[in-house]
């Protein structure tokens, strides 16, 4: 394990710890404002929070300018293209320029001077350097989280050779694992664990991801888990409760800074791994100088390695070291108008409101013969096909029947749904051919007089037989997968959803095209901890458009 004093800037001033401590409550709005230009530490989750065509767009153009990258006129597509052209390394004077954009940087990278960072710059590609900057150029001022990783068993970034034997990168020896919290480096702060089984506690959590979890650029969105997500989501089949791992204020009880995990049963090619999945790692605005991240991910990793869980699972939308695969958002309007008075969708040049309304207008009733709410008595014929269908990926779930119970079919008893199912049964022989499923995940309109949140669905697992039938065609598959998404469209606008949104996993750029998905800014990397693995196709190409030869990832994560 790496000496946690060495994460924390011995520099940075108490000021902003105290208020926390001292605080009972304090507003979003003076949070935000105190915190405009705030350095964030390592990201917790990659979701696309960053509605399309707002960005910070001078920053990035003076970035490129450093790399000598060409700024196109479509901000919204040249970013991305023009990362996946970079192959080359930077010279002296672009890591010096860059390093200086950046302030703290240089600090972070390396020990004392510029030589050092300059020298771990030059080492990187562009590709790495850019890839990142496709969503906010978070990847760049981001790079500070580097020295920690690289204290971390994880890949490097500039390994490119390929792993002829994946496993885990180190073994982890039972008896030498801390059984002590790591220390907090301040005062006033301890560790705790969150019943999640309490309403009280709950609440608390949902709170601080209300007001300090991902955002987009210009603080017009924030994800806004419900309470009933939150618990579906942090309570599976065979959950620990210390996974759920928090930091309070000693004297004002407040909780700022949390980190979860759950435990996973998953495949990476021909090998079943008793793994985590980390999520929902947050810190407080005020407190985002005083390196907690770090701390939480050794903490999260001790609490694993208690349980003899020695590998995890997490995603982000940066760049850290070092990426099994990456996938690319796709967002399908329901109601754009809506969308596009929120800020979410631009009218597009030449167009006008009407045409866009009609653009992405739904049929009222679904089409596809024998489709119904999947029911408790479908539970063991989903599982069966789902495991089926999953095993064509090269990195999936593996199921169990009390897990497709828990993630797959909706609980009653949740003050509000979460989850969408949907079977397909063959009126014949009553046999289940297909199933799909979505959830929702609302996000907060911030400064908007006329609404104050986006309702958004979010593809989930699905699963047909077309795609294991030795007969069908890659064709026939499209063409089933269109129609059920259709559908799928047309139930989340029955229950006023007003985007529905997708990630370039599984088969989904078979059909992202076709049912009008239009490409988001932000990607989704998916990493491994400890363990080695060759990478993994995300669904899209070098330009980061769709590839409809499909994606290797079968994990849908949160």
């Amino acid at each position: 394990m790496a000496d946690e004093s060495k994460l924390e800037d011995p520099a940075t001033s108490q000021e902003a710890a105290k208020e926390v401590i001292e605080e009972s409550t304090t507003t979003t709005a003076q949070v935000e404002s105190e915190n405009e230009d705030e350095e964030d530490t390592v990201e917790p989750d990659g979701k696309d929070a960053t509605p399309a065509g707002k960005k910070k767009k001078s920053k990035r153009k003076k970035i490129k300018a450093a790399l000598g990258v060409a700024s196109g006129s479509n901000e919204a597509s040249s970013s991305t293209q023009d990362s996946s052209k970079l192959v080359g390394k930077l010279d002296n004077d672009q890591a010096e320029q860059l390093l200086r954009m950046n302030p703290g940087l240089a600090a972070q990278i390396g020990d004392g001077g510029m030589a050092g960072p300059i020298e771990a710059l030059k080492k990187m590609s562009l590709q790495d350097i850019m890839t990142g900057l496709a969503s906010s150029g978070k990847n760049v001022k981001d790079m500070g989280a580097y020295k920690f990783w690289s204290t971390q068993p994880v890949p490097r970034l500039d390994d490119k050779s390929k792993i002829k034997v994946e496993g885990p990168i180190k073994e982890v020896d039972p008896a030498l694992v801390r059984k002590d919290a790591y220390p907090l480096s301040m005062d006033g702060f301890e560790w705790v664990t969150m019943d999640l089984t309490s309403d009280a506690e709950l609440q608390e959590v949902y709170d601080l991801l209300y007001g300090h979890y991902v955002e987009d650029d210009e603080a017009m969105f924030r994800f806004n888990y419900s309470k009933s997500f939150l618990k579906w989501a942090l309570t599976s089949p065979g959950w620990f409760p210390e996974w759920h791992r928090g930091i309070r204020a000693t004297v004002s009880r407040k909780l700022v800074a949390f980190i979860s995990a759950i435990p996973v049963t998953l495949r990476v090619r021909e090998k079943d791994l008793k793994a985590s999945e980390v999520n929902f790692m947050v810190v407080h605005k005020k407190l985002r100088s005083r390196r907690l991240a770090p701390l939480l991910i050794k903490e999260i990793t001790r609490l694993c390695h208690l349980q003899g869980v020695y590998q995890a699972i997490y995603t982000g939308g940066v760049v850290l070291p070092k990426p099994l695969s990456t996938c690319r958002y796709f967002h399908r309007s329901i109601d754009w108008k809506k969308l596009n008075e929120v800020g979410f969708s631009p009218l597009p040049k030449n167009s006008k409101p009407e045409y866009q309304v009609r653009k992405y207008t739904l049929p009222d009733r679904t089409a596809t013969k024998g489709l119904r709410p999947m029911e408790m008595k479908d539970i063991d014929a989903v599982l069966d096909l789902l495991k089926r269908y999953l095993a064509t990926f090269d990195m999936a779930p593996q199921f169990t029947r009390e897990e497709v119970e828990h993630w797959l079919l909706p609980d009653p008893a949740y003050e509000q749904q979460v989850i969408w199912s949907y079977v397909v049964e063959d009126p014949t022989t009553k046999k289940l051919t297909d199933y799909f499923s979505f959830y929702c995940l609302e996000s907060s309109v911030i400064n908007n007089e006329k609404h104050s949140n986006i309702r958004a669905a979010y593809l989930y697992y699905y699963a047909s037989e077309i795609a294991l039938d030795p007969a069908s065609t890659r064709a026939d598959l499209k063409t089933r997968l269109n129609a059920l998404i259709n559908d799928a469209l047309i139930l989340a606008k029955k229950y006023k959803f007003d985007v529905f949104n997708a990630l370039t996993l599984m088969d989904n750029s078979l059909f992202l095209e076709q049912q009008k998905f239009g490409a988001g800014d932000g990607q989704l990397h998916y990493y491994l901890f400890n363990y080695n693995a060759n990478p993994i196709a995300g669904g899209v190409d070098q330009k980061n458009m769709i590839d409809e030869g499909g994606s290797g990832i079968g994990v849908v994560m949160l």
